[in-house]
């Protein structure tokens, strides 16, 4: 980066930081700090929404996730446009007429204490862990691309958000996001102009578009089966991404603070639904043009020559290792190879209008094979790596900002950087909010319940500022992730939204069932799912089957539903929980 880059960078984090804390003013108490006091219309609902959920995660890992695989992760929203629907004929209404703050408030009234303490603290303890990493994500790529300090880049990353959103609470967040999203799509956009621009002279967007169908990046719809049937261990296809994916959305948005804090701040249930209702159908299109960028720089690498890794540091390894004579003579092989494949690339594209000539299945055929040698020598580089330090050295999370550093022009590039920082910062900035909310209403509220409307402001204040330093310490002693981080993250929220969901779907749905038999059954199932995820590395749950992530919340959320019919039927009277008027 050149000064031109670090200057843009700078101005653009300032100026968040300055109008976040120039929109700062709020009412000095829960409804104020917390919901902004109602008042959000439905585009700023909306925009908080897409900001708090697309994190930097989204636009650093979801180009590197299409490098690898493919358009196939946008199936993983294809349950979203229906569990938006359903959240607002149900979820809506019942949490406006209850005025709650947290969603969880909403449990007590309907079942009793416990039950509401449970689900508040599994909330808290997904989303303290995923706000670590959403901080920690973006540091460790950053700070092996540019050699930035992680300790430092951890505290840049987390510790200027949290001033204006300490100060401001949900309305400096909301009115951070707008302008966040606006430079953040700005950027993107930019992004995908210039690796187009970037291809070899005669080569346009239909054509990188006719190299990356060939090489199997345009697989938009998969269907899951295979010669054996229906592969549940595959993690994207239309199934699991219309069936997983909606319990997904519908736990997320309906049952995660980070989300409920967002449309309970609107005017009226129509401001909330109307803001909820174009997330849904924007988000799709949203992540398919992010996919869709990784899919041009993956075209670009087939012309330009795609490295053995993105990952500096695994190459400085390599180097430094037993493996360095052969490291030296594989990269030598890839370079060959490489060059190969940047004529057989414009080859294919010449022919492309002439499907049916010779010349076309020639360079079909030499395109494919050369992408699979190309994928066997990246292979083996990681699997020496991994052999020297146990660490799986996927390299997709490096894919964007190595193609950032390497190939765009001076101050757009600090642009992009800036992107990665702002869109960490909405949906941390969201997060901080509902922890914060979390737990002071369900949590230290229970302690002081008489206290007065500035003393729980200030407290609420406190709160935000101790979640923002946990998140940090969080990042700071994090891990190297080897996986994709937008996998991660997911991972982590699968693990325990489906049983937060099917907590919630027995308070809206089960009149009959009782708080005794939903808590137990919760408990119950959060056991199963944890055991069914980690059933390899469990000694004695290794005959449990392997399946994607994303079933885990359908199976969380019907498993609650199910075991506590059971447990009310058999065990507790048929006195039930009231629903709130």
């Amino acid at each position: 980066m050149n000064g031109l880059d670090w200057t843009v960078l700078v101005l653009t984090l300032l100026g968040i930081v300055l109008y976040g804390l120039y929109k700062s003013r709020a009412s000095r108490n829960l409804e104020g700090y917390f919901l902004s006091n109602r008042s959000a219309p439905w585009w700023l609902v909306l925009l908080s929404i897409m900001g708090t959920q697309a994190s930097a995660i989204t636009f650093l890992s979801g180009p590197g996730q299409a490098f690898a695989d493919g358009m196939r992760f946008v199936q993983y929203y294809f349950g979203l446009p229906l569990a938006m629907i359903v959240i607002c004929i149900t979820f809506v209404p019942l949490f406006n007429r209850s005025r709650v703050i947290t969603a969880y408030e909403f449990l007590e009234q309907r079942f009793d204490e416990r039950t509401r303490l449970l689900t508040s603290f599994l909330f808290l303890l997904q989303r303290g862990l995923s706000t670590g990493i959403s901080i920690y994500a973006p540091t460790i790529i950053l700070c092996t691309l540019f050699g930035w300090s992680v300790f430092w880049t951890n505290i840049l990353m987390g510790g200027l958000l949290i001033i204006y959103t300490v100060a401001g609470g949900a309305r400096a967040v909301a009115y951070t996001q707008k302008l966040q999203l606006f430079i953040i799509f700005a950027g993107m956009a930019l992004v995908g102009y210039w690796v187009v621009h970037l291809m070899p002279p005669g080569v346009g967007f239909s054509d990188a578009l006719h190299v990356g169908g060939k090489l199997g990046r345009l697989n938009i719809i998969t269907s899951g089966t295979t010669e054996k049937g229906f592969n549940w261990n595959d993690r994207y296809n239309m199934w699991s991404g219309v069936i997983g994916g909606f319990f997904l959305a519908l736990s997320y948005f309906g049952t995660d603070q980070s989300q409920v804090g967002r449309y309970l701040t609107a005017q009226n249930n129509t401001e909330s639904r109307l803001g909820l209702l174009m997330n849904g159908l924007v988000k799709i299109p949203m992540q398919f043009g992010i996919l869709l960028i990784g899919v041009l720089i993956f075209v670009f690498y087939q012309f330009q020559g795609t490295p053995l890794t993105f990952d500096r540091q695994l190459t400085d390894d390599l180097r430094a290792s037993r493996y360095a004579d052969s490291a030296r003579l594989l990269e030598q092989q890839h370079t060959r190879i490489q060059e190969q494949q940047g004529r057989n690339a414009l080859g294919f594209t010449r022919w492309a209008e002439r499907p049916g000539s010779d010349s076309f299945r020639y360079y079909s055929a030499e395109l494919k094979s050369g992408q699979e040698a190309a994928r066997a020598g990246r292979s083996r580089y990681q699997a020496w790596s991994k052999e020297l330090t146990g660490n799986d050295h996927n390299d997709t999370n490096y894919v964007f900002l190595s193609f950032v550093q390497s190939w765009l022009p001076a101050g757009l590039r600090g642009l992009l950087i800036a992107v990665i920082f702002l869109a960490a910062w909405g949906s941390i900035a969201a997060a901080l909010n509902a922890l914060a909310a979390s737990t002071v209403v369900d949590f230290h509220k229970r302690l002081r319940p008489t206290a007065s409307g500035e003393d729980d402001y200030k407290l609420s204040k406190a709160y935000t500022l101790a979640w923002g330093l946990f998140s940090i310490v969080v990042a700071q002693t994090a891990h190297r992730l080897g996986q994709s981080l937008i996998e991660t993250v997911n991972i982590l929220g699968s693990l325990f939204y489906g049983v937060i969901l099917g907590i919630f779907l027995v308070a809206f749905y089960g009149k009959r069932i009782g708080g005794r038999a939903v808590f137990g059954a919760a408990l119950l199932v959060e056991v199963f799912v944890i055991a069914l995820f980690f059933n390899e590395n469990i000694p004695g749950l290794a005959f449990l089957p392997d399946v994607s992530f994303l079933w885990l919340n359908a199976i969380g959320a019907l498993g609650v539903v199910l075991l506590a019919l059971l447990l009310q039927a058999l065990f507790f009277s048929r006195k039930t929980g009231r629903m709130p008027r």
